[in-house]
């Protein structure tokens, strides 16, 4: 398992969910929701500049039987997007299947309703995603996901 920080972006219509790992790549917390806009790729790039990640790991939703539409190909687009504005190599896609069903049901399990949990499902949704890359990292060996070359 390589050291370092990793950021996983849950990527919405609205919003973006940001997660953090620790320095080890052992657990994913959630950090920051971005509004989805003008300036959202700029506030990215920064976040993985201020917290020195070593990648970003970039939800690819998908269906439960694992087909791509129409979400996936924005996912794929705007993490290409994402890609040029850091180091080579640095984005990574990762299947997000279920993580915003997770990361609501954790959330009102815990109690967070209505409005508050709209502010953090987002980024609740980031850190359900970048755990499971991480724990796949952890279990095979390998970098999770695919590498996304960047785009203009």
């Amino acid at each position: 398992m390589r050291n370092g920080v990793r950021l996983g972006i849950d990527v919405g219509t609205v919003r973006i969910g940001v997660a953090r790992s620790d320095p080890g790549g052992i657990l994913a917390s959630p950090l920051e929701t971005v509004r989805r806009g003008k300036g959202d790729l700029d506030r990215l790039a920064a976040l993985a500049g201020e917290h020195e990640a070593l990648e970003v790991v970039v939800g690819l939703p998908t269906s439960l039987s694992g087909r791509e539409g129409p979400a996936a190909a924005g996912a794929r687009e705007f993490a290409a997007r994402l890609a040029a504005r850091l180091p080579a190599e640095a984005v990574r896609l990762y299947d997000e299947r279920l993580t915003t069903v997770t990361a609501e049901s954790g959330l009102r399990a815990g109690g967070v309703h209505g409005r508050d949990r709209r502010k953090v499902v987002d980024q609740a949704a980031a850190a359900v995603l970048l755990q499971a890359a991480l724990d796949g990292e952890r279990l095979t060996g390998r970098p999770p996901g695919e590498i996304v070359r960047g785009s203009s």
